[in-house]
């Protein structure tokens, strides 16, 4: 059954964006049909993420009635599917956030998995992708202000009867200061779908303008990701051997 999958964070910074393309293009990896949505109306980034801040038709035509949904969905390199949204306050000022929920057969005819990533916050426009939802992954750092603001999510998608598949926690870099996988369950009580470390390789693919599944394959960061998408669609995945090899790694050193 095709379903719509709401990236979403209590607070921005903490790589929602990031999960949101690399999710997708994860997805996309092991064969799924993906479309990722740049949901994120206000301060959408996945255009300038994925080398093209602006396209002819966007999601904000869409809401303004001026395209049909299809018509606003283009192919990445990769053969992952992407609707990105206006970098334009003009355009902005001439829709309605709550307008994306009406789109929900239509985006659900384009690809069997949807990934939209919201905007940060709990604020209208982030509740209105929400809606959309069928089922929501919280993205979240392991401190306590972005743990807290997490839970804040959770409960609102829950009031909200929506489903929370689980958190993805990114940025881990495993030291004595930031909380501990088991800490982080016990606190936001749905399941922990990944961990996400903190890797340089993240930031050398946002320079590279592309998906770190896509420049960077074997990381830490693009394994630990696939390992999500193969949760998803259910199919095995031994990162392990997907890890660079000893000789890979010399190389990368010396070069």
């Amino acid at each position: 059954m095709n379903k719509i999958i709401v990236i979403t964070s209590g607070k921005g910074g903490v790589g929602k964006t990031t999960t949101a393309i690399n999710l997708g293009a994860a997805i996309n990896y092991f064969g799924g049909d993906v479309l990722v949505v740049d949901g994120n109306l206000s301060t959408p980034n996945i255009g300038v993420y994925l080398n093209s801040p602006e396209v002819p038709v966007n999601l904000n035509h869409v809401l303004s009635n001026k395209a049909e949904p299809n018509e606003a969905v283009y192919e990445h390199e990769s053969g992952m599917k992407i609707m990105l949204s206006s970098l334009s306050i003009k355009e902005l000022k001439k829709i309605k956030p709550d307008r994306i929920k009406d789109f929900k057969k239509d985006f659900k005819k384009i690809s069997n998995y949807v990934i939209v990533d919201s905007s940060a916050g709990l604020g209208n426009e982030a509740i209105s992708t929400i809606d959309l939802a069928d089922e929501i992954i919280i993205v979240t750092n392991p401190e306590i202000p972005a743990i807290t603001d997490a839970l804040k999510t959770i409960k609102l998608a829950k009031q909200m009867n929506k489903d929370v598949k689980g958190v993805i926690v990114t940025r881990v870099r495993k030291d004595d200061i930031e909380m501990t996988p088991e800490n982080v369950k016990d606190m936001l009580e749905v399941p922990i779908l990944g961990m996400i470390p903190e890797d340089n390789y993240v930031k050398k693919a946002l320079n590279k303008k592309d998906a770190i599944i896509h420049v960077y394959p074997k990381s830490k960061s693009a394994r630990a990701y696939k390992e999500i998408a193969a949760q998803i669609l259910d199919v095995d995945y031994d990162s392990r051997k997907d890890a660079p090899s000893i000789w890979e790694i010399l190389f990368k050193k010396e070069n």
